[in-house]
């Protein structure tokens, strides 16, 4: 397969993951040109959000409060910096790219999604009380790790091989990653180490990817028995 070949290929087979790491690069950049202005009340904050939650409770919630709801899932395509964004889209590629070869285009979607917002629940209910924002595809890129280990769990997976790792490796070893990785969030959420990064968030992202796909994810065609 020629190099024009090969493009046209990776771009069939993984446009809808292309362009949505686009489309967070691109929000990126218009951070930075417009300022926070525009997408603070985009971000997750989790002391409104459970606000918002308690006057749905008590039947007094109007469209700002379901608003903040959507907050859940919005705050994943805001970043605090380039190298905030560059490193999560690195991962989401790699790990998202390896769903999408297990699974297809419309799981690596739904794993998106339901790790996001369950990542922003997580980060929540460890800080009712905070009023501190929150931004970041992190929760979703642990999602898509934890949604690998699930497939490995569940049966033999293909040697993966996605840019940029040059060579095929061992899927445990790639799950065994995925598992030191929230071993390490685990470990910092409950010593309160790490300042602003959301640990609760990767770890509910994590958590809920790996039921996502060791309960209900069909078998991949390469797959095997263990």
């Amino acid at each position: 397969m020629n190099g024009r070949s090969r493009t046209r290929w990776v771009i069939s087979k993984q446009g809808p993951l292309l362009g949505l790491i686009g489309v967070m690069f691109g929000i990126f950049l218009l951070q930075e040109i417009a300022g926070p202005a525009w997408y603070v009340d985009l971000m997750a904050v989790p002391g409104q959000i459970v606000q918002s939650w308690r006057r749905v409770q008590e039947g007094s919630a109007g469209g700002a409060d379901y608003r903040q709801f959507g907050t859940l899932l919005s705050c994943a395509f805001l970043h605090a910096g380039f190298d905030h964004v560059l490193y999560n889209m690195l991962y989401l590629w790699i790990f998202a790219a390896l769903a999408v070869d297990l699974l297809g285009q419309r799981w690596m979607l739904l794993i998106f999604v339901v790790t996001a917002v369950s990542g922003s629940l997580c980060h929540t209910l460890f800080n009712v009380d905070k009023f501190i924002p929150m931004l970041g595809a992190s929760g979703a890129v642990m999602g898509f790790e934890g949604a690998y280990l699930g497939l490995a769990t569940r049966w033999h997976l293909p040697e993966p091989h996605v840019w940029p790792m040059t060579r095929p490796i061992p899927a445990g070893q790639l799950a065994l990653l995925a598992v030191f990785g929230v071993a390490m969030d685990y470990f910092s959420l409950m010593t309160h180490a790490g300042g602003n990064v959301a640990y609760g968030a990767h770890l509910g992202g994590f958590t809920a990817g790996l039921f996502l796909t060791g309960l209900f994810a069909p078998r991949p065609k390469a797959a095997r028995d263990h």
